[in-house]
């Protein structure tokens, strides 16, 4: 039986996929699995027997990836499943910008016990006016599976769409409207749009990239989104243009003592991916690809190691190597395997920097004694065997 455990509140409707080959642990000590949505990982000690952990959202800063990539165990996200949930939050952010809802909903309450309300109101409403999102230029920095939904919405609303995104993958590319202008560079954006959304991960090379001059190439009374990761706007520098007026308005999700409070700044609870479809589609995809890979060592959707499938185990052994990215490891495990009289049915190999996953199907029984020669050779990481 395999053991998992949930250093977060997981939906049930997720968990409910496992079957009875696998059993809820009250601790991580023992358990094969780890399904986490925000929980801190950096602190924690993993024992040998943890092989995989899921995270039910896209974002993996709360787990120490190389520790784990060092260790054997394969870190899975589960992008686009919350992807809709967060879509529809930058498009309530880009009308809470363009029209001053939120100003007017607290003048209501603040005149709710005046005796002539409906009076009052046709007087004051011209001071909450706003501006409509048709016809603007929304400039869209990174297309996956959030950033492409965005974008095409807007083009939807009447609003003249430009992306940025040098890595944009195939699947993304076919999904995007034609509709929308594919800027060179992340500068075009900047000079051209009155509304930037940023939806890119939170890497060394993207930290800080809405800087001061970032925002010194931006028009005046631009409109700012950020529902990606805090780290990705330099606090101070926002903090600045909002107060020399530079900035129109900032619409973030992610609360900060420096943020919160200045006047221009939309700051949201952390509610993007805060849906009920979307924490159940997390749960459900994530316990989908833990189970894929105990029963049958098939990677999808991993950070830290290349995905890799060679389908549903069938009968014999299937024997999976986690390694290093170093010359000369698929020869080492063949000749090993030859050594043994063992005949390979199937067989494949993919890299990802500097690791690299083996999958290799032999009719024979895979003996303790082969394990341990398998795991002994210089850069491999975990061997595991699926009988």
């Amino acid at each position: 039986m395999y053991k998992y455990h949930c250093l977060n509140p997981i939906a049930q409707i997720g968990l409910e996929i496992f079957d009875e080959n696998y059993g809820k642990t009250e601790t991580a000590e023992g358990a094969d699995a780890i399904l986490v949505r925000s929980a801190g990982m950096h602190d924690m000690k993993f024992s040998d027997s943890l092989k995989a952990v899921a995270r039910a959202g896209a974002g993996v800063n709360n787990i120490p990836l190389d520790t784990c990539a060092e260790k054997g165990i394969v870190v899975f996200n589960t992008p686009g499943a919350n992807a809709n949930g967060v879509k529809e939050l930058v498009i309530a952010g880009m009308l809470l910008a363009a029209r001053d809802i939120i100003g007017g909903i607290n003048w209501v309450e603040e005149h709710e016990e005046d005796g002539d309300l409906a009076k009052e109101t046709e007087k004051a409403k011209k001071a909450f006016a706003g501006t409509e999102l048709e016809g603007k230029k929304l400039g869209v920095i990174g297309l996956g599976a959030i950033g492409v939904l965005v974008a095409n919405t807007a083009v939807h609303l009447g609003m003249d769409v430009y992306g940025y995104d040098p890595y944009v993958s195939v699947d993304s590319a076919w999904k995007l409207s034609r509709n929308i202008h594919h800027a060179k560079t992340v500068d075009e954006l900047y000079k051209e749009c009155d509304y930037i959304t940023i939806h890119v991960p939170a890497l060394e090379s993207t930290k800080g990239m809405i800087d001061r001059n970032a925002i010194s190439l931006m028009k005046k009374d631009i409109v700012v989104l950020n529902f990606a990761r805090d780290i990705l706007v330099e606090s101070e520098a926002m903090v600045d243009a909002l107060v020399s007026g530079k900035v129109k308005r900032y619409v973030t999700d992610f609360p900060t003592p420096e943020i919160a409070g200045v006047k221009g700044a939309i700051v949201i609870p952390h509610l993007g991916a805060s849906t009920e479809e979307s924490e159940d589609n997390c749960a459900k995809m994530a316990v989908k690809e833990v189970r894929d890979y105990l029963e049958n060592g098939n990677i999808t959707h991993s950070v830290n190691y290349p995905d890799c499938n060679m389908g549903v185990k069938e009968e014999g052994n299937r024997i999976t190597i986690l390694h290093k990215n170093i010359p000369n490891m698929l020869g080492q495990f063949t000749a090993l395997l030859a050594q043994e009289n063992m005949n390979i049915s199937q067989m494949t190999n993919k890299s990802k920097k500097e690791y690299a996953y083996v999958m290799i199907d032999v009719e024979a029984e895979v003996t303790d004694v082969l394990e341990e020669k398998l795991n002994a050779i210089e850069g491999v990481l975990k061997v595991r065997v699926i009988k």
